[in-house]
């Protein structure tokens, strides 16, 4: 078994006693891994291919929570609304509307977060402000999405002023949004993976997504 326990029991621990969320990142790992981690009580896992949660979701228990937290194209939507608990990735006004829309084909009501890119790497998808904004003011005009936050990717590197001014950025417009958009009740604030998750903490993630502390490098 590659899952650290002692790693995981120890920051399950941390993270509850702040009332963080702690999303493990299951992506490129085998169903074992998966199973010995909600064996120890464990529910709540998050992909980035669709394929690979589709593949992976009917093999393992149906109480757990699936979080996609990878680029979503529309067409691949359908594969996950029916069981999908969460979608983090949300970076367009089309998205949006087409998981509304598949959401309403499965007569369910999808949680999303609108992914902000706050990333100084142009490969980092997601909305700036002022879009971030513009879609929060549609927000209650569809009947099974339910925004619930936000989510962001801090730059990767090592400068970690550069890494707590972008998590700063994020926390801000989370604030701001919440404000102003008291009927959507915004609750999730969805930044920090394994190697940065501390300096979230500190800004006020509430939910943090960590894949290598928990099963080791990825191959």
């Amino acid at each position: 078994m590659s899952v650290n326990v002692n790693a995981y029991q120890q920051l399950k621990a941390s993270l509850t006693a702040q009332g963080v969320t702690l999303l493990a990142v299951s992506k490129k790992k085998p169903i074992a891994d998966i199973e010995a981690l909600y064996q120890l009580g464990h529910r709540d896992f998050a992909e980035n291919y669709v394929q690979e949660l589709v593949e992976k979701q009917p093999q393992l228990p149906s109480d757990i929570r699936w979080y996609f937290i990878g680029h979503l194209q529309r067409n691949k939507v359908k594969y996950i609304a029916p069981f999908c608990t969460q979608i983090q990735s949300v970076d367009s006004l089309s998205l949006l509307q087409e998981i509304n829309k598949q959401a309403q084909k499965c007569g369910r009501v999808i949680d999303v977060l609108l992914q902000v890119h706050i990333a100084s790497e142009e490969t980092k998808f997601g909305f700036d402000e002022q879009e971030v904004f513009s879609v929060l003011e549609q927000g209650s005009l569809y009947a099974n999405v339910r925004i619930k936050g936000l989510m962001g990717m801090a730059s990767f590197t090592e400068n970690t002023d550069q890494v707590q001014r972008e998590f700063s950025t994020l926390k801000s417009i989370f604030d701001r949004a919440r404000q102003q958009f008291t009927e959507l009740s915004l609750d999730t604030l969805s930044m920090g993976m394994s190697g940065d998750y501390p300096l979230a903490l500190r800004w006020g993630s509430t939910m943090v997504r960590v894949g290598s502390l928990l099963f080791g490098a990825r191959s």
